[in-house]
């Protein structure tokens, strides 16, 4: 197949750019492009240089180009949108100027993507990958969510030609099998597509060849993680959330987890599949040291069976 594959600054543990422990981000270039990655995405606002000029800089330095940017944040409450709007500016403003990951053959929406992922409620965090547990949103607030996912889709692709993308995340109020069917019967494939997650989609108790093949006509771009089943089980009998989860190493390098990924690569070449797949492996900062070996190992792994 030959795909297009990327990374991400969350298998370097770079997720919250807060956090004190985070490696320099010229490290994170450096070995993304080291592993053989020719794209990356941007990480959380803040982490890469906001400037779009030295972000071009530091990109080109490294021979890399964006693949997405991602806003990883509470879609819900309606105290919270106004950030979440200057935050699609700054994010699409920087996808529409930096370098641009290479376009795809025979798809309808290329690179760059803006992944839009709700996270912010405590409890669905707590409690990803429970369905019987976790509680649900009310109408009025999937509503509104609904509505705010909208607005940013078309800030994204009209203002900056920004493919949308939203991303079921494990701990996040889209999450679930009924979640993401509601999900995309009011929100239509032009108004934005789907970036599933291999990984989220097993840790949410779902089969992720069976819901690649039920959505293929949805996905735009998609996420590859595999899931130390050994571990999975143990954070889900403990009742941990989905950060310390990973932590404690529920992702694993591809290839050595619970995902079939020969059958994964069978299904997206039976379907056609010619888009952009960025490996993650969420991980704690302070074992960064590790990253290089895995981003490397999940990527030969990758080419090995045929993608």
């Amino acid at each position: 197949m030959n795909l297009p594959i990327a990374n991400a600054p969350c298998s370097w543990g770079v997720d919250d750019p807060k956090n004190p422990y985070l490696p320099p981000y010229r490290k994170v270039l450096q070995e993304a492009s080291a592993a053989g990655y020719s794209s990356i995405e941007l990480g959380p606002w803040g982490y890469l240089p906001i400037d779009a000029v030295a972000l071009s800089a530091e990109l080109e330095r490294h021979s890399l180009s964006l693949v997405a940017g991602t806003i990883f944040d509470d879609l819900v409450s309606e105290q919270n949108f106004s950030h979440i709007l200057a935050l699609t500016h700054n994010i699409c403003r920087n996808l529409s100027q930096a370098p641009k990951a290479q376009k795809t053959q025979g798809s309808s929406f290329s690179a760059p993507y803006l992944v839009i992922i709700d996270f912010g409620n405590p409890q669905r965090a707590k409690l990803a990958g429970q369905y019987a547990l976790a509680p649900r949103l009310s109408d009025a607030d999937w509503n509104r969510m609904i509505g705010h996912i909208k607005t940013v889709s078309e800030i994204a692709w009209q203002e900056y030609g920004v493919r949308p993308v939203i991303h079921p995340h494990a701990g996040g109020c889209i999450e679930f099998a009924d979640e993401i069917d509601r999900l995309a019967g009011q929100i239509p494939h032009q108004t934005a597509g789907l970036c599933l997650d291999t990984g989220h989609l097993y840790y949410s108790g779902m089969d992720p060849v069976a819901w690649l093949d039920t959505y293929f006509a949805r996905i735009d771009y998609l996420h590859f993680k595999d899931v130390n089943p050994k571990v999975f089980r143990n954070v889900l009998a403990r009742g941990l959330d989905f950060f310390t989860a990973c932590a404690e190493g529920v992702m694993c390098p591809l290839g050595q987890g619970a995902i079939d990924y020969p059958a994964v690569r069978a299904l997206l070449a039976a379907r056609g599949y010619q888009g952009w797949i960025t490996i993650e492996q969420e991980r704690d900062p302070r074992n960064v040291q590790g990253s290089l070996r895995d981003v490397t190992e999940s990527l030969n792994y990758l080419r090995k069976v045929g993608f």
